[in-house]
């Protein structure tokens, strides 16, 4: 499914409990120097991640002062964010003349401690190749390192290297929990949600859903701001030649945080030409 970009006006584009991808939880918001949004949603735990602008995060209590450094757009520098516990009272404040920031959230039935990410915790893995038009670079704000410290969340941003090329291929689903005959797990169940944006702002690309091997499937074209929602499916993306693109990417586990990807059988082979895909692969565990 795609929305394409619009005025939220601060409510949720992904509310709770969505039909389509019930397991996440996205929302922007935007803010002028000392105005301040409150949020709770029970039942799901949240990432507060500026896109630009700094913001202060108080979650039931506990403070996280001086959020975000970026300024100009999401290229202008590191991502930070701030983990807040399922249902948590969250009031964010803008320090800086403006903020646009995400809410990111995933469903999750137990409460556990707030903390920030700064830039030098991200976990981050480039992979690919100009030759194979699928270099890209991946900043896991919520990644791997947090087990433990996060239910079923995982937030990263995702960039192209380059100009022009594509993402998320080989192509790959997650929308089933399920083992082969040994008991080994092959694919897990994981809502995504992504954000798009491009460099310049007026570029634009395309998703591809594919939802039955072997046939055809869906397109669409996304620009700056376009929202997409993944239940199932193989779903590349790419970004036309001469631009950058960036996605802002939630994922929910239906029954586990660790994502399995389970790549598409007729595609498979492309995991032996695209330098350092497995290491991508690994962060996302």
């Amino acid at each position: 499914m795609h929305i394409a970009p619009y005025d939220n006006a601060n409510t949720p584009i992904v509310d709770a409990d969505h039909e389509l991808v019930p397991l996440n939880y996205f929302n922007i918001i935007k803010l002028t120097k000392g105005q301040h949004f409150d949020y709770a949603v029970p039942g799901y735990e949240t990432c507060i991640v500026p896109a630009t602008g700094t913001v202060d995060v108080q979650i039931d209590g506990t403070r996280f002062d001086g959020i975000g450094q970026r300024t100009e757009n999401v290229w202008d520098g590191e991502p930070e964010g701030v983990y807040a516990p399922t249902g948590a009272n969250v009031r964010i404040t803008c320090t800086t003349d403006a903020t646009e920031t995400f809410i990111a959230g995933a469903k999750y039935d137990r409460k556990l401690e707030p903390f920030s990410v700064r830039a030098d915790e991200l976990d981050v893995v480039q992979y690919g190749s100009d030759d194979t038009k699928t270099h890209r670079k991946i900043k896991h704000i919520l990644g791997a390192s947090h087990h433990g410290r996060v239910g079923r969340l995982l937030v990263s941003e995702l960039y192209t290297v380059g100009l022009g090329g594509w993402s998320g291929f080989p192509s790959h689903k997650h929308d089933t929990d399920r083992r082969d005959e040994n008991g080994n797990i092959i694919e897990t169940r994981h809502d995504e949600t992504y954000n798009f944006r491009f460099r310049p702002n007026y570029g634009s690309g395309m998703q591809m859903l594919q939802r039955d091997d072997g046939k055809p499937g869906d397109a669409y074209h996304i620009v700056e701001g376009s929202t997409i929602l993944i239940d199932k499916g193989y779903h590349p993306c790419a970004v036309l030649p001469g631009y950058e693109m960036y996605y802002f990417t939630i994922l929910g586990g239906l029954s586990q945080r660790s994502l399995k990807q389970y790549f598409q059988p007729t595609h498979a082979e492309q995991l032996h030409t695209i330098p350092g895909i497995m290491d991508m692969v690994a962060k996302f565990k």
